[in-house]
């Protein structure tokens, strides 16, 4: 019994790091982006819509996975917010004409893509995805 005991608690312990590990965000930028770096509030004006720039590096076009594991880490650490919430957030802005929603993907590879030939463009993937082609960012 204590064998079993011992065996499901690493079972689920092994899965917790499991799923944190797949769930570590990279910041990613087309490559001609000015800034090496962006903070956390500035990752949140832009994807709430409060600001459509940044200083060091101007007009930025934000870019959303559909959801997922790394969409929800993203949109808690960096955003502030649940998937529902920032739906609900974007909803209320797009019902008064104060924006509209960023563009969403269904796959990291697509988001990379995007990002990578479009200028200005901000998004994030997970770490465990190719992303030769883009900027990474360090969030401060």
């Amino acid at each position: 019994m204590k064998k079993l005991s011992l065996s499901i608690l690493f079972v689920i312990v092994a899965s917790l790091f499991a799923a944190r590990a797949q769930a570590q965000v990279l910041v990613i930028a087309n490559p001609d982006f000015k800034a090496d770096s962006v903070s956390k509030a500035d990752l949140h004006e832009v994807f709430t819509g409060s600001s459509t720039s940044l200083k060091a590096s101007g007009h930025v076009v934000p870019v959303l996975l559909k959801e997922g594991p790394v969409h929800v880490k993203f949109l808690s650490e960096y955003v502030g917010q649940s998937p529902t919430g920032f739906v609900l957030c974007w909803r209320g802005a797009i019902l008064s004409g104060r924006g509209t929603m960023p563009k969403t993907f269904e796959s990291e590879a697509a988001v990379v893509d995007y990002v990578a030939r479009t200028p200005g463009a901000i998004g994030y993937i997970g770490s465990g995805t190719a992303h030769d082609s883009v900027k990474v960012l360090a969030v401060k």
